[in-house]
């Protein structure tokens, strides 16, 4: 980690922190997984070692799935931390809210071609909220933050990372929320067809009814 100057924490979270940084004259990002002292040692060691090498090769492959993603620069396995490209422009969580429907509808139908392009290619991102897509000054949207991510063409696993970017949306955009995730499932439909799409829906649905079960379960067996 040489000629790396001092760094800004910009994100502290559950997962891993993340700073702005200069590294040999470029402004990156060091996204950092810290040792968990809740966790045994030595599993806690395997888990960041895990994480630190999985993230940047499904980066690599989202990539060649056709999905904007940062540049990798430096992987420091030792100390699992990722150097990668800082990424200019604003997340999408800033300006959803703030455009035009026309505006709002392209950008979701955009996301949902994105997610279908993971999703083809076999991966599944485990976080898909607004926060972690970024409009850049090109007009791409970037995805970025695929540490919890996983290769995988499962139903469930798809439904799964579309439930949660629904679910994102009606947090953080709940006014928008079905037209926004309705733009997604269209634009998905573009790239995966119309059938897949179809399962896929159907499984988020059959994974909400499992949610509002669990939910009325403790509900009723609360004290």
């Amino acid at each position: 980690m040489d000629r790396t100057n001092a760094s800004q924490l910009i994100k502290m979270g559950a997962e891993a922190s993340l700073f702005l940084a200069d590294w040999h004259g470029r402004k990156v990002i060091l996204k950092k997984r810290l040792p968990k002292k809740y966790r045994h040692a030595r599993l806690d060691e395997q888990i960041r070692t895990y994480r630190t090498i999985h993230e940047p090769q499904l980066m690599h492959q989202a990539k060649k799935a056709g999905v904007p993603t940062p540049t990798i620069f430096f992987v420091d396995v030792k100390n699992a931390v990722i150097v990668m490209e800082f990424v200019e422009g604003k997340q999408l969580k800033q300006l959803l809210n703030n455009v035009s429907s026309s505006e709002r509808k392209k950008l979701c139908k955009r996301i949902g071609e994105l997610v279908g392009r993971l999703h083809k290619y076999g991966i599944v991102h485990g976080d898909l909220t607004t926060s972690n897509m970024i409009l850049d000054p090109a007009g791409r949207i970037v995805f970025v933050d695929f540490g919890l991510g996983e290769a995988s063409k499962e139903l469930e696993a798809r439904g799964v990372d579309l439930h949660l970017m629904r679910r994102a949306l009606q947090s953080v955009h709940f006014t928008f929320a079905e037209e926004c995730f309705t733009s997604i499932a269209k634009g998905y439909a573009n790239v995966v067809g119309e059938d897949t799409t179809r399962d896929v829906l159907d499984k988020i649905r059959d994974i909400e009814k499992r949610g509002r079960y669990v939910t009325r379960h403790e509900e009723n067996n609360g004290d």
